[in-house]
């Protein structure tokens, strides 16, 4: 077989762990660049001897000389020694002895005297090697049990739900078992729990791994300053490794578990009792990853760091095993009556157990047939002779066990060609939406239509013309108008020197209209998707629609704020969700809040903004945020703490504040903003809609826009979907984009999370909203496609909502008129085309309309019915 070569101090060139591996294996070769060689002319200092731990294995050996001559060279060390390790490790020698002390540099001798650090990267090179191998063994082995088992395998269901709560590991794994066992018809019955924990442990252990990973990558390359090794380096290593070990642990246990289970599912008495005698002398026990575990435990506590790493090997070979008696027990299961013939089971009595007449086999899924065949296709090349069956068994055991050896070529094809199954075969890959976005079904949409059509009537009730803008703006026109959130926009790349970004929300864009166009007053509403670069979570997306309404222009004061606040509580009753409240405050009076508790006014924006979180922190968090984070002095945040727990009704907390002594009246912009809300409470109170408002000083609003009167909407119910609609005014926005301030309010409703409650209520009633319009099916009983089109055409024309179905029995146009809720149906049959009728029949609960009518009067009289 030709080596591989791993070049080593080539410009630019690294050391991986897989050539580490590749190394400690017997699989390459090491070069030395030449022109690293040229530099390797250090004078040496002193003599120094090399020892390798005792404890180190023959693999771990050469991975532990490959690694300290990787070090040596990146120190500028002498040649000798490098030369000496690189000779000793093309030798391919089982044995490694270094008895001559060699003539060695400073930087070498640091090296040589501390090569615990050596020791302990080189077994974390392979162990990062073989955990990578490991993920996916361990998967195959998995799906092979789930359907050994016929284990309910619901939970790989599990879909990225963009909520950002989901683990991209574990999802990652639930997207690979659905790909295995796709199309599996073994699935679906039995709950195993072992089943239930595959997407934790082995989410976990991809954690865990790729942490492995990154930590080699840094420091199997990193340099040493004048030979000696960096501090610190050890313990990086040792704190990716511990984890690692304790997710070995657990997917050992989880695969033993899965392993004895898969053997009590052997059909055949014979061949199970034979392979459960193999598997007790031959398969590690739980027990023994508990004890390796344990004592890879101990010598991290006591800082033995090279040994610990040797342990986590030892605990990863004990899993290498179980998980591949896993997957040879879940393969016995599945191929019982092909390995009984095979191996030819005998009984006690000596004779032949007559082999079962073959059932045609249930389909496994496409993902696991693909790699059963390549399993059996690699089996079937071993030809054995042996008589005695155990020994028969045995000898397929080995045969199977030495295929799923980590260290041979051809099951590094093998897993290459699994690689395969799982990631390039996109047919199979079930498709998934971005995080943070959703799909609307039919159910969904007719929700959704039904709150657009109360949302459009509520805004025109109002005077107010339709809008649309573009879905991306200028970048400039959306920066600087969000405050911290602004970070949250998404800019799209440059697609012809134009800077643009995702429109953050409906109210900037409308700002830009207005100044574009000259405009000095416009009442529009819009309803439109926004896009935010947010961490997702339960009713809150990426993508989601908002439905404002704005008031821009000159106006008697107050008056536009009373009609957007009435707008907002009309919208809301409309809609029928259910309880709510509307939180109110104003811009200015948070300020003169700020400068009478002391805040700098360079901070008053981040401090509202700490504020604003007081709806899902406590004060004390919120508290620590201010102080710690952003820089105010404990009297200051104490002071803010008296004054953002004040709420309650509108008019009694109104006229606490206004009170003499308060200290807001001290301040101009505070008397205001409280000169403001009176009269927009008292709007209110006389509209009847007071009842619905809370006055909230916590109430802050991150936007920087805002100037005056800002207002949240809460429901109050039981789905957990926090604000729904927000909004306020803001005097200066539109000013930004042009040469006159144009003064401007509005309201932004949060539809999604309205949809959501709306879905949440509809599902507590157990009702469930048509999906179409459809006033009527023409079933025709055949298959005459031209009758259909004639009879609901006729229909169409007299705009009637229709449909039409085709079909021979019966069954299926009564199954489809039920599913869609479709009230009427028009049927045609051999007897109704003889008579020259039509079968007109109610499918509405209650109502017993049952009859024949005329050809030609059928449309005449259904429309009577459908409009009495």
């Amino acid at each position: 077989m030709e080596l591989s070569a791993v070049t080593l101090g080539g410009k630019g060139s690294s050391l991986s762990s897989s050539a580490v591996y590749a190394t400690a294996i017997g699989k390459s070769q090491i070069k030395i660049d030449s022109s690293a060689l040229d530099r390797l002319t250090s004078p040496p200092s002193s003599k120094q001897n090399i020892t390798i731990p005792e404890f180190l294995t023959l693999d771990e050996t050469r991975a532990f000389l490959i690694v300290l001559l990787n070090k040596l060279i990146l120190c500028n060390s002498s040649k000798n020694v490098a030369l000496a390790i690189s000779e000793s490790l093309n030798s391919n020698q089982t044995t490694f002895r270094f008895d001559q002390e060699f003539d060695v540099t400073e930087g070498e001798h640091s090296l040589l005297m501390n090569n615990e650090c050596a020791a302990l990267l080189a077994v974390s090179a392979v162990l990062d090697h073989q955990s990578a191998g490991l993920l996916g063994f361990a998967d195959v082995a998995a799906a092979f049990s789930c359907e050994a088992l016929k284990a309910d395998v619901t939970v790989f269901n599990l879909m990225d739900s963009g909520d950002g709560h989901s683990s991209k590991e574990e999802v990652g794994v639930a997207g690979d078992m659905r790909i295995l066992l796709n199309g599996s018809k073994f699935v679906g019955k039995e709950s195993v729990p072992e089943v239930v924990k595959i997407v934790k442990v082995h989410g976990v252990m991809r954690e865990k791994a790729k942490s492995v990973h990154s930590r080699m990558r840094v420091e199997l390359n990193s340099g040493h300053k004048l030979g000696k090794l960096e501090l610190g380096s050890e313990h990086t290593v040792c704190d990716v490794l511990f984890p690692l070990a304790m997710a070995l642990r657990e997917l050992g246990e989880c695969s033993f578990a899965r392993a004895k289970s898969n053997l009590l599912s052997i059909g055949s008495d014979n061949l199970k009792s034979s392979l459960s005698e193999i598997f007790g002398k031959e398969c590690p026990t739980d027990a023994s990853l508990v004890s390796s575990f344990n004592e890879s435990f101990k010598l991290y506590s006591g800082r033995v760091y090279d040994n610990f790493a040797h342990e986590i090997n030892v605990l990863f070979g004990l899993v290498w095993k179980i998980v591949a008696w896993e997957l040879v027990t879940a393969y016995a299961v599945l191929e019982a009556a092909d390995l009984s013939e095979k191996i030819g089971i005998v009984r006690e009595n000596g004779e032949n157990t007559k082999v079962e007449k073959k059932k045609k086999k249930a389909v496994l899924g496409k993902g696991t047939s693909s790699i059963l065949a390549l399993i059996k296709e690699r089996l079937s090349s071993e030809k054995k002779n042996d008589v005695e069956n155990l020994r028969k068994l045995e000898s397929w055991v080995a045969d199977f066990l030495s295929f799923l050896d980590i260290a041979k070529p051809e099951f590094n094809e093998f897993l290459l060609k699994v690689k395969d199954v799982v990631e390039s075969n996109e047919s199979r890959r079930l498709p998934k939406i971005p995080k943070g976005t959703r799909d609307f079904a039919k159910e969904q949409m007719t929700i959704r239509k039904k709150a657009f059509s109360v949302i459009e009537e509520v805004f025109e009730r109002h005077g107010a013309t339709a809008l649309d803008t573009p879905v991306f703006e200028l970048r400039e026109t959306l920066m600087g108008k969000y405050g911290e959130d602004s970070k949250l926009i998404y800019d799209l790349a440059d697609q012809g020197g134009e800077l643009c970004s995702l429109r953050y929300d409906l109210t900037v864009p409308f700002a830009r209209f207005v100044a574009m166009n000259g405009l000095t007053s416009l009442k529009r509403y819009q309803i439109a998707k926004v896009y935010r670069r947010d961490n997702p979570s339960k009713g809150r997306y990426r993508e989601f629609y908002q439905c404002d309404f704005d008031i821009a222009g000159p106006a008697e004061k107050m008056a536009p704020d009373f009609e957007v606040v009435r707008i907002l509580t009309e919208l809301l009753d409309e809609l029928n969700i259910g309880d709510f409240e509307v939180k109110l405050n104003h811009r200015k009076l948070l300020d003169g809040m700020m400068q009478i508790c002391g805040v700098p006014p360079e901070k008053f924006r981040t401090i509202c903004s700490s504020i604003d979180k007081l709806d899902k922190q406590s004060f004390e968090q919120i508290r620590k945020e201010m102080v710690e984070e952003k820089g105010l002095t404990a009297e200051t945040a104490d002071r803010i703490g008296t004054f953002v727990k004040e709420k309650g009704h509108p008019l009694t907390l109104l006229s606490k504040l206004k009170q003499e002594g308060s200290a807001f009246l001290e301040n101009a912009g505070s008397v205001d903003a409280l000169n403001d809300l009176e009269i927009l409470f008292r709007a209110l109170d006389k509209s009847k809609r007071l009842d619905k408002v809370v006055f909230d000083l916590s109430l802050a609003r991150g936007l920087d826009y805002y100037t005056g009167v800002i207002f949240e909407a809460v429901f109050k119910g039981g789905a957990q979907v926090g604000s729904i609609a927000a909004g306020g005014r803001y005097d200066n926005l539109i000013g930004m984009f042009g040469s006159k301030q144009v003064p401007a309010v509005g309201v932004s409703l949060g539809i999604e999370r309205v949809f959501a409650i709306m879905e949440q209520q509809q599902k507590d009633q157990n009702q469930m909203a048509r999906p179409t319009k459809t006033e009527v099916l023409v079933s025709i009983l055949g298959n005459d496609v031209t009758l259909a089109g004639e009879l609901a055409g006729e229909l169409w024309d007299a705009g009637v909502k229709a449909e039409f179905l085709v079909n021979k029995r019966r069954p299926k146009h009564f199954d489809y008129a039920k599913e869609s809720r479709i009230p009427w149906m028009i049927l045609v049959g051999e007897q109704e085309i003889k008579e020259g009728t039509v079968q007109l029949k109610s499918l509405e609960s209650g109502n017993d309309v049952n009859i024949n009518i005329p050809r030609e009067n059928f449309v005449e009289e259904l429309r009577k019915r459908l409009n009495p």
